[in-house]
C-alpha cells in the first residue's frame, strides 16, 4: 500500500500541543506496514484512559483535555487514525474502508496491550471504538460517548449528515480546518485552524479525510452494517458503567444520547450530561469541561488507578 508521511516540520510550534510523539507499525492488509502516531501521558501503571478522534481531526482536538486527565493522575492515550495526524495516509481513496479502521486500531491495541481502558469516543472515534469495545470486551471498563454514533444503515440519516456527505465530494479544496471552525460555537483562533490543516499539506495528502464521509453505513446492506449490528448485541447486553456527554448544539449526533440511554444496560444510573455552549467538536468548545466529567465517572465507577 502507498503512502504518504507528513513532515515532521508540519508539526512545530503548534499551540497548546507540547506532547512527545509516540510510533508503532500495523499491517496495512496488503503486506505492508503502516505507522500508526499516538499520545501517551501520565503514569504508565496507570490504568489507561483511550481518546479517539474522528473526521477530520486529529489527537490535537484532545489538547485541553489531556492536562485535566493527567493531573488527576491518569494515563491518557491519544492515536491518530489512519490516514491523519501524523500518523501514515495512504494515498488512494479505495485504501480507507470501515473495517479497515477497526483493524488498524485494534492491532495498535493489541501491541500496546491496554486493558482497564476508559473509552472517550467522538464522531467517527465512536464508529471505531464502539466496535472496538464490543470485539474486545475484557479490555474495557468503561465507555463515554459524546457527539458519537454507532449507525447499521438500518434507519435514514438526518439531512444534516447527507448535507455534510454531499459537501465533503463535492467540495474542490477540502478545508479541513474550517470544517472543523464551521462545526464549533466558538471562532477558533488562526493558530488553531492551521493546527487542524497541519497533517495535509496537499490535497493528496487527505484521501481518508474524503473518504471518511462514504464509509458511514446508510444503508442495511451497507459492508459495515452486520458487524454493526454485532457490535450493538454485545451493547444491548454491556453492564459496565456507560455514559453519554453529548452537546446541546450538534445537528449530527443529536438525540444519539438518548438512544444509547435506551438500548444500553450500563447507562443505567450514570449522571448523563447535555454540554452546555458545544458543537459537534465540544472538545474544542468544551474540552475542560468534558474532562471534568470524564475525570468524575470515573471516579464514581470504580478508579483502578
Amino acid at each position: 500500500m502507498e503512502y504518504l508521511r507528513t513532515d515532521d516540520s508540519c508539526f512545530e510550534n503548534l499551540p497548546d500541543y507540547n506532547f512527545s510523539p509516540n510510533y508503532l507499525s500495523v499491517d496495512d492488509g496488503e503486506g505492508g506496514q503502516l505507522r500508526v502516531h499516538y499520545l501517551d501521558e501520565g503514569p504508565k501503571d496507570a490504568a489507561p484512559i483511550l481518546l479517539l478522534h474522528g473526521e477530520p481531526t486529529w489527537s490535537f482536538l484532545y489538547r485541553k483535555m489531556i492536562p485535566i486527565l493527567v493531573q488527576a493522575g491518569h494515563r491518557v492515550i491519544a492515536p491518530d487514525l489512519v490516514g491523519f495526524g501524523r500518523s501514515d495516509k495512504p494515498t488512494k481513496r479505495s485504501d480507507y474502508t470501515y473495517q479497515r479502521h477497526v483493524d488498524w486500531i485494534t492491532s495498535w491495541l493489541l501491541q500496546l496491550a491496554l486493558s482497564d481502558i476508559t473509552l472517550v469516543c467522538q464522531d467517527w472515534g465512536g464508529l471505531i471504538g464502539l466496535r472496538l469495545a464490543a470485539e474486545n470486551p475484557a479490555r474495557f471498563d468503561r465507555i463515554v460517548a459524546a457527539n458519537t454514533m454507532l449507525p447499521t444503515g438500518d434507519h435514514k440519516p438526518g439531512d444534516a449528515f447527507i448535507k455534510w456527505q454531499t459537501f465533503s465530494q463535492e467540495v474542490a479544496e477540502f478545508p479541513t480546518g474550517n470544517i472543523i471552525n464551521q462545526a464549533t460555537t466558538t471562532e477558533l483562533s488562526a493558530a488553531v485552524i492551521a493546527a487542524y490543516n497541519a497533517p495535509f499539506p496537499e490535497e493528496k495528502y487527505k484521501e481518508g479525510a474524503r473518504q471518511f464521509p462514504l464509509l458511514v453505513p446508510i444503508t442495511p446492506d451497507d459492508p459495515a452494517s452486520d458487524k454493526n449490528r454485532a457490535a450493538w448485541k454485545v451493547l444491548s447486553q454491556w453492564q459496565k458503567p456507560f455514559l453519554t456527554a453529548f452537546s446541546d448544539s450538534d445537528p449530527i449526533t443529536a438525540g444519539g444520547d438518548k438512544l444509547m440511554q435506551k438500548l444500553i444496560p450500563g447507562t443505567k444510573g450514570q449522571h448523563h450530561t447535555t454540554i452546555i455552549n458545544g458543537g459537534h467538536f465540544l472538545q474544542e468548545d468544551q474540552g475542560e469541561a468534558l474532562a471534568d466529567v470524564v475525570v468524575k465517572f470515573i471516579a464514581d465507577n470504580g478508579a483502578t488507578n
